[in-house]
């Protein structure tokens, strides 16, 4: 696997460092080297790259404002001097962050991290062809936690719980949730119907794992989970079918 990569730093004593770094690692293939971001979001554009090594701080448009402009397959590594960005790093679901001054060890690994990232993608576009016939329901789905991709077994989710950008996924086999950096909309797609149903705006509930309802909240132990006015006559049209 080639990653097609760029460098986008204001200094270019920094972009000629990771640039002669890219150059030692085989696997990746560099694309594009860009002073200023105005000018990266124009190339980029028009010769789309797989990983971005990206400095916060720049004049006119700054690192993170960046990242959330280009293409959503594009993954990000932030290079910076100032380490109170690593929140906002994580935000924007970067795969890592490196301080300066760089060294090509530390950008080693960052790269490594990149190709296991890739990797495992590609894995999970491959598994539904390789693994389940056209009319069989998936028997796990892959989610993007932190840096990498992690498989959940459907059997193995009580329930899915929504905040703003991210969701938590409470499961029978771990004491805390897996936290990943998508919508609800976009996890509920994921999920069969035939097995998951949404309950409320801020919750999605395996319908088998239901145990115990009480005043119009779903029991899980001693979590209550409300279920929403207008999810109500969906949820009690399945309860009825029953």
């Amino acid at each position: 696997m080639i990653i097609k990569c760029a460098v986008v730093d204001d200094e270019p004593l920094a972009v000629e460092l990771l640039a002669s770094y890219v150059k030692k690692i085989p696997f990746l293939e560099l694309c594009g080297k860009y002073t200023n971001a105005t000018d990266a979001l124009h190339g980029i554009g028009e010769q789309p790259v797989d990983l971005l090594f990206l400095d916060i701080q720049m004049p006119e448009l700054n690192g993170l404002e960046l990242s959330r402009m280009v293409p959503e397959n594009t993954r990000i590594v932030f290079t910076t001097a100032f380490n109170q960005y690593a929140v906002d790093g994580y935000r924007v679901n970067a795969l890592d962050y490196l301080l300066k001054p760089i060294s090509y060890a530390d950008f080693l690994e960052a790269c490594n991290k990149a190709m296991q990232w890739f990797q495992l993608v590609q894995q999970s576009e491959q598994q539904p062809a390789a693994t389940a016939p056209a009319n069989e329901e998936p028997r796990s789905i892959f989610v993007k936690s932190e840096y990498k991709l992690l498989q959940i077994q459907l059997d193995d989710i009580r329930y899915i719980e929504g905040l703003k950008d991210y969701v938590k996924i409470y499961t029978e086999q771990s004491p805390r949730p897996i936290l990943s950096l998508m919508n609800m909309k976009a996890i509920e797609q994921m999920l069969p119907e035939s097995r998951f149903i949404r309950v409320h705006r801020s919750f999605i509930v395996q319908k088998s794992k239901i145990r115990e309802i009480e005043r119009n909240r779903i029991v899980f132990g001693d979590v209550y989970i409300p279920i929403g006015d207008s999810y109500k006559q969906a949820f009690l049209d399945f309860i009825n079918a029953k």
